[in-house]
C-alpha cells in the first residue's frame, strides 16, 4: 500500500490498538490499586503498563520498521533515523483513572518526518474514539467532525489543566478568558476538534507522547495547534519535551497567543 491508502491502514490499525488498550483500562478502573511514583515523571498505574503492551504488540507487529517512542517504554536513539515514528500514551490523565475522574484517554499519534499526521483518542469509559487523518479530516465514533465556528474570543471557552488551575498558574488568564478545567491534555484536544470548545493551552511543558495524537487531530478537523510563539510543532526530538501548547479552532487563535502573551504568566 503506497499514499493515501497506506495512511487510512495505519489509522485503522491505531483504532484497533487504541481499543485494545482501552478494554485492558476499563478492566481496571475504579479498582483499588498500587499507584507507583515515577518521581518527577509522574506516576504509573497497572493500567497504563497493560495498555502499553497491548498497544506496542498491535502496532510493532503491523508495522516493524516504525519507530516507537512511547511514555512507559525505556526511549532508544533508533527512532531519530526513522521517517515513520509511533508516539504513545498509553493513557493520559493517570491521575484522572486513579481517582476514577472519566477525563483520560488512550493516545496514539503517528509523525512522519516529524509532522504529525495521525491521531487517535479513546476514551473507554465515555466510548469515545476521536480519530483525525493530517489531509483526510477527523471523526468521533465515525462521524465527522470539525472544530468551533466561533470566531469572537470573548464568547469562547478554553479547556485547561486542572493541575495548573489548582496550583494557580492560570489565576492570571481569568479575567480575560473562559476557562474550563478539564483531566488529560490529549482529551481536552479532542474536544476541540469535535467542537465543543474553542482551544486548548498550557501554562508548562508537555512531552511529545502528551500531544503529538491531540495535534494531529486538532488539525484534521480543520484546526491550529503552535507553541505559544506561533510555531507548528516538530516531534521525533532527541528531547521528547516540547513547549507549552495552544491548540484552537483556527478562527480565535491569533487572538489568543495575544492574550497569552500579553499576561505575565504565574509561578506555583
Amino acid at each position: 500500500m503506497k499514499g493515501k491508502d497506506s495512511m487510512q491502514h495505519a489509522l485503522t490499525v491505531a483504532i484497533e490498538a487504541a481499543h485494545a488498550a482501552g478494554d485492558a483500562i476499563q478492566h481496571l478502573y475504579g479498582r483499588a490499586g498500587q499507584v507507583r511514583d515515577k518521581g518527577a515523571a509522574g506516576v504509573v498505574t497497572a493500567a497504563d503498563l497493560a495498555a502499553n503492551a497491548r498497544i506496542q504488540a498491535i502496532l510493532q507487529r503491523a508495522f516493524p520498521d516504525d519507530g516507537w517512542l512511547s511514555e512507559e517504554t525505556m526511549d532508544g536513539a533508533d527512532r531519530l533515523a526513522k521517517q515513520r515514528v509511533w508516539i504513545i500514551d498509553p493513557l493520559d490523565g493517570t491521575w484522572e483513572f486513579a481517582n476514577g475522574v472519566p477525563e483520560f484517554v488512550v493516545s496514539i499519534g503517528l509523525c512522519v518526518a516529524g509532522e504529525a499526521v495521525i491521531g487517535v483518542l479513546y476514551n473507554p469509559i465515555t466510548q469515545e474514539t476521536f480519530a483525525g487523518l493530517r489531509g483526510a479530516g477527523a471523526w468521533l465514533n465515525q462521524r465527522p467532525i470539525a472544530v468551533s465556528a466561533t470566531t469572537d474570543l470573548v464568547a469562547s471557552t478554553f479547556c485547561v489543566s486542572r493541575t495548573e488551575t489548582g496550583k494557580g498558574l492560570l489565576h492570571a488568564f481569568e479575567e480575560h478568558l473562559q476557562l474550563r478545567p478539564i483531566g488529560s491534555i490529549a482529551y481536552k484536544c479532542g474536544l476541540v476538534a469535535a467542537g465543543r470548545h474553542e482551544g486548548v493551552f498550557t501554562h508548562n511543558p508537555r512531552n511529545e507522547w502528551d500531544i503529538c495524537a491531540g495535534v494531529a487531530i486538532i488539525e484534521a478537523a480543520g484546526g491550529r495547534v503552535t507553541d505559544r510563539h506561533g510555531r507548528p510543532y516538530r516531534f521525533n526530538q532527541a528531547d521528547p519535551i516540547q513547549p507549552p501548547l495552544v491548540g484552537t479552532n483556527a478562527h480565535v487563535h491569533d487572538a489568543l497567543l495575544a492574550v497569552l502573551r500579553a499576561t505575565p504568566r504565574s509561578s506555583p
